[in-house]
Protein backbone atom coordinates (compact mmCIF):
# COMPACT_ATOMS: atom_id res chain seq x y z
CA UNK A 1 0.00 0.00 0.00
CA UNK A 2 1.32 3.39 -1.41
CA UNK A 3 1.56 6.02 1.81
CA UNK A 4 0.01 8.98 -0.13
CA UNK A 5 2.46 12.45 0.39
CA UNK A 6 1.28 15.68 -0.10
CA UNK A 7 4.38 18.06 -0.82
CA UNK A 8 4.10 21.72 -0.68
CA UNK A 9 6.44 23.92 -3.35
CA UNK A 10 7.02 27.30 -2.00
CA UNK A 11 8.74 28.17 -4.96
CA UNK A 12 10.43 31.89 -4.39
CA UNK A 13 8.12 33.00 -1.50
CA UNK A 14 8.76 33.65 2.01
CA UNK A 15 11.18 35.46 3.26
CA UNK A 16 12.78 33.61 6.32
CA UNK A 17 10.69 35.36 8.97
CA UNK A 18 7.46 34.52 7.40
CA UNK A 19 8.58 30.88 6.52
CA UNK A 20 9.05 30.54 10.18
CA UNK A 21 5.79 31.75 10.90
CA UNK A 22 3.80 29.72 8.42
CA UNK A 23 5.65 26.70 9.64
CA UNK A 24 4.96 26.88 13.16
CA UNK A 25 1.36 27.27 12.56
CA UNK A 26 1.36 24.22 9.76
CA UNK A 27 2.72 22.18 12.31
CA UNK A 28 0.26 22.99 14.40
CA UNK A 29 -2.29 22.10 12.08
CA UNK A 30 -1.43 19.08 11.25
CA UNK A 31 -0.34 17.72 14.30
CA UNK A 32 -1.03 13.77 15.26
CA UNK A 33 -1.45 13.22 10.89
CA UNK A 34 0.26 9.83 10.35
CA UNK A 35 -1.73 8.47 7.34
CA UNK A 36 -0.50 11.05 4.69
CA UNK A 37 3.19 12.08 4.20
CA UNK A 38 3.56 15.45 4.39
CA UNK A 39 6.66 17.65 2.52
CA UNK A 40 7.26 21.24 2.40
CA UNK A 41 10.09 22.76 0.17
CA UNK A 42 10.82 26.52 0.70
CA UNK A 43 13.70 28.66 -0.57
CA UNK A 44 17.13 27.86 0.30
CA UNK A 45 17.71 31.05 2.52
CA UNK A 46 14.89 29.38 4.19
CA UNK A 47 15.98 25.74 5.26
CA UNK A 48 17.70 25.81 7.61
CA UNK A 49 15.14 27.93 10.02
CA UNK A 50 12.65 25.54 8.69
CA UNK A 51 14.65 22.80 9.62
CA UNK A 52 15.03 23.69 13.24
CA UNK A 53 10.89 24.08 13.68
CA UNK A 54 9.84 20.52 11.53
CA UNK A 55 12.59 18.31 12.96
CA UNK A 56 11.19 15.90 14.94
CA UNK A 57 7.81 16.52 13.57
CA UNK A 58 5.82 14.88 11.28
CA UNK A 59 6.60 17.54 8.32
CA UNK A 60 9.44 16.67 5.76
CA UNK A 61 11.64 19.29 4.46
CA UNK A 62 12.78 19.52 0.81
CA UNK A 63 14.54 21.78 -1.50
CA UNK A 64 13.68 22.66 -4.71
CA UNK A 65 16.29 22.13 -6.50
CA UNK A 66 20.34 20.76 -6.77
CA UNK A 67 23.83 20.71 -8.47
CA UNK A 68 25.12 17.48 -9.20
CA UNK A 69 28.78 18.07 -8.64
CA UNK A 70 29.93 17.96 -4.85
CA UNK A 71 32.07 20.76 -5.46
CA UNK A 72 33.70 23.26 -6.94
CA UNK A 73 33.66 26.84 -8.81
CA UNK A 74 29.60 26.43 -9.63
CA UNK A 75 28.97 30.10 -8.63
CA UNK A 76 25.46 30.10 -7.36
CA UNK A 77 24.59 26.65 -7.17
CA UNK A 78 24.00 24.25 -4.22
CA UNK A 79 25.23 21.13 -4.09
CA UNK A 80 23.44 17.41 -2.72
CA UNK A 81 25.29 17.23 0.41
CA UNK A 82 24.58 20.95 1.50
CA UNK A 83 21.31 20.61 0.83
CA UNK A 84 21.25 17.35 3.48
CA UNK A 85 23.36 19.46 6.03
CA UNK A 86 20.65 21.94 6.16
CA UNK A 87 18.04 19.07 6.91
CA UNK A 88 16.48 18.17 3.52
CA UNK A 89 15.33 14.40 2.88
CA UNK A 90 13.77 15.15 -0.15
CA UNK A 91 14.41 17.44 -3.33
CA UNK A 92 12.37 18.29 -6.64
CA UNK A 93 14.00 18.15 -9.91
CA UNK A 94 12.95 18.51 -13.41
CA UNK A 95 10.14 21.40 -12.08
CA UNK A 96 8.34 23.02 -15.56
CA UNK A 97 9.99 25.61 -14.39
CA UNK A 98 13.42 25.23 -14.01
CA UNK A 99 12.67 23.67 -17.76
CA UNK A 100 11.44 26.45 -19.10
CA UNK A 101 13.60 29.32 -17.40
CA UNK A 102 16.46 27.87 -16.27
CA UNK A 103 17.67 25.70 -19.12
CA UNK A 104 16.84 22.29 -17.55
CA UNK A 105 17.32 19.32 -19.74
CA UNK A 106 16.11 15.74 -19.34
CA UNK A 107 19.74 15.08 -19.56
CA UNK A 108 20.71 17.78 -16.34
CA UNK A 109 17.35 15.65 -14.37
CA UNK A 110 18.96 12.62 -15.20
CA UNK A 111 22.51 13.62 -13.46
CA UNK A 112 20.56 15.51 -10.55
CA UNK A 113 18.31 12.31 -9.92
CA UNK A 114 21.73 10.07 -9.54
CA UNK A 115 23.64 12.79 -7.39
CA UNK A 116 20.71 12.94 -5.10
CA UNK A 117 20.01 9.44 -4.50
CA UNK A 118 24.29 9.00 -4.01
CA UNK A 119 23.47 11.49 -1.45
CA UNK A 120 20.61 9.90 -0.08
CA UNK A 121 18.16 12.34 -0.75
CA UNK A 122 14.99 11.43 -2.52
CA UNK A 123 14.12 12.71 -5.48
CA UNK A 124 10.59 14.49 -6.68
CA UNK A 125 10.85 13.80 -10.67
CA UNK A 126 8.52 16.48 -12.36
CA UNK A 127 7.11 15.61 -15.84
CA UNK A 128 4.80 16.56 -18.15
CA UNK A 129 3.29 18.66 -21.08
CA UNK A 130 2.91 21.72 -22.42
CA UNK A 131 -0.57 23.00 -23.78
CA UNK A 132 0.27 22.87 -27.24
CA UNK A 133 1.59 19.40 -26.69
CA UNK A 134 -1.52 18.28 -25.19
CA UNK A 135 -3.58 19.69 -27.95
CA UNK A 136 -1.46 18.06 -30.25
CA UNK A 137 -2.10 14.80 -28.88
CA UNK A 138 1.46 13.93 -28.22
CA UNK A 139 1.32 13.94 -24.28
CA UNK A 140 2.31 10.54 -24.13
CA UNK A 141 4.95 11.13 -26.16
CA UNK A 142 6.55 13.38 -24.31
CA UNK A 143 5.96 12.02 -21.44
CA UNK A 144 7.60 8.79 -22.12
CA UNK A 145 10.64 11.17 -23.97
CA UNK A 146 10.59 12.65 -19.99
CA UNK A 147 10.65 9.49 -18.38
CA UNK A 148 12.89 7.46 -19.80
CA UNK A 149 15.75 10.02 -20.57
CA UNK A 150 15.29 10.72 -16.70
CA UNK A 151 15.60 7.65 -15.35
CA UNK A 152 17.91 6.27 -17.51
CA UNK A 153 20.36 4.50 -15.34
CA UNK A 154 19.28 4.67 -12.47
CA UNK A 155 20.40 1.86 -10.17
CA UNK A 156 17.25 -0.68 -9.87
CA UNK A 157 17.78 -0.84 -5.27
CA UNK A 158 16.93 3.00 -5.91
CA UNK A 159 13.71 2.38 -8.28
CA UNK A 160 11.20 1.62 -5.83
CA UNK A 161 12.26 5.23 -3.74
CA UNK A 162 11.80 7.56 -6.22
CA UNK A 163 8.59 10.12 -6.73
CA UNK A 164 7.67 11.06 -9.93
CA UNK A 165 5.23 14.19 -9.72
CA UNK A 166 3.23 14.75 -12.75
CA UNK A 167 2.70 18.34 -14.01
CA UNK A 168 0.83 19.44 -16.76
CA UNK A 169 2.26 22.91 -17.58
CA UNK A 170 -0.71 24.31 -19.23
CA UNK A 171 -2.32 23.76 -15.72
CA UNK A 172 0.47 25.28 -12.84
CA UNK A 173 -0.82 28.48 -11.58
CA UNK A 174 -3.19 28.87 -14.12
CA UNK A 175 -6.42 27.65 -12.10
CA UNK A 176 -6.94 25.20 -14.66
CA UNK A 177 -6.97 21.34 -13.59
CA UNK A 178 -6.44 18.10 -15.24
CA UNK A 179 -9.79 16.30 -14.38
CA UNK A 180 -9.22 13.34 -12.19
CA UNK A 181 -9.60 10.87 -15.41
CA UNK A 182 -6.86 12.81 -17.37
CA UNK A 183 -5.11 12.75 -14.56
CA UNK A 184 -5.71 8.84 -13.75
CA UNK A 185 -5.14 8.41 -17.21
CA UNK A 186 -1.52 10.08 -17.36
CA UNK A 187 -0.93 8.32 -14.00
CA UNK A 188 -1.65 5.01 -15.21
CA UNK A 189 0.75 5.49 -18.51
CA UNK A 190 3.64 6.52 -16.02
CA UNK A 191 3.23 3.32 -13.73
CA UNK A 192 3.04 1.03 -17.21
CA UNK A 193 6.39 2.93 -18.45
CA UNK A 194 7.94 2.09 -14.85
CA UNK A 195 6.71 -1.65 -15.18
CA UNK A 196 8.67 -2.25 -18.23
CA UNK A 197 11.87 -0.56 -17.65
CA UNK A 198 11.73 -2.08 -12.92
CA UNK A 199 9.14 -4.53 -13.08
CA UNK A 200 7.70 -4.57 -9.42
CA UNK A 201 9.26 -1.35 -8.40
CA UNK A 202 6.21 0.11 -10.42
CA UNK A 203 3.39 -0.56 -7.79
CA UNK A 204 5.86 1.16 -4.82
CA UNK A 205 6.61 4.28 -6.94
CA UNK A 206 4.54 6.91 -5.50
CA UNK A 207 3.23 9.48 -8.22
CA UNK A 208 1.46 12.97 -7.32
CA UNK A 209 -0.16 15.60 -9.41
CA UNK A 210 0.53 18.74 -9.46
CA UNK A 211 -1.12 21.54 -10.90
CA UNK A 212 -3.45 23.59 -9.14
CA UNK A 213 -4.44 21.63 -6.42
CA UNK A 214 -6.21 23.07 -4.08
CA UNK A 215 -8.80 21.99 -0.87
CA UNK A 216 -11.72 21.61 -3.90
CA UNK A 217 -10.78 19.16 -5.91
CA UNK A 218 -7.89 16.81 -3.85
CA UNK A 219 -10.54 14.61 -2.73
CA UNK A 220 -11.34 13.77 -6.15
CA UNK A 221 -8.24 13.55 -7.59
CA UNK A 222 -6.74 10.99 -4.48
CA UNK A 223 -9.74 8.56 -4.97
CA UNK A 224 -8.13 7.54 -8.38
CA UNK A 225 -6.01 4.35 -8.40
CA UNK A 226 -2.68 6.07 -9.56
CA UNK A 227 -2.70 8.92 -8.00
CA UNK A 228 -1.01 9.08 -4.62
CA UNK A 229 -0.54 12.68 -3.42
CA UNK A 230 0.04 16.03 -4.56
CA UNK A 231 2.91 18.62 -5.47
CA UNK A 232 0.94 22.13 -4.12
CA UNK A 233 2.40 25.51 -5.54
CA UNK A 234 0.05 28.22 -4.56
CA UNK A 235 -2.25 26.63 -1.99
CA UNK A 236 0.67 25.41 0.14
CA UNK A 237 2.41 28.97 1.38
CA UNK A 238 -1.07 29.27 3.58
CA UNK A 239 -0.87 26.84 6.71
CA UNK A 240 -4.52 26.50 7.24
CA UNK A 241 -4.97 25.73 3.68
CA UNK A 242 -2.61 23.39 3.19
CA UNK A 243 -3.51 22.17 6.17
CA UNK A 244 -6.72 20.98 4.65
CA UNK A 245 -5.18 19.63 1.62
CA UNK A 246 -3.63 17.56 3.89
CA UNK A 247 -6.36 15.84 5.92
CA UNK A 248 -8.14 15.68 2.49
CA UNK A 249 -11.64 13.44 2.67
CA UNK A 250 -10.68 10.13 1.28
Amino acid sequence: MRKPLIAGNWKMNKTISEAVQVVKDLKNAVDGVTDVEILICPPFTALCAVNNIVKDSNINLGAQDLFWETKGAFTGEISPSMIKDAGCSYVLIGHSERRQYFGETDETVNKKIKAAFLAGLTPVVCIGETLKERENNVTFKVIEKQFKCGLTGIPPEYASLAVVAYEPVWAIGTGKTATPDQAQEVHSFIRKIYGKIYKAAAEKLRILYGGSVNPGNVSELMKKSDIDGGLVGGASLDAETFAKLVKYSK
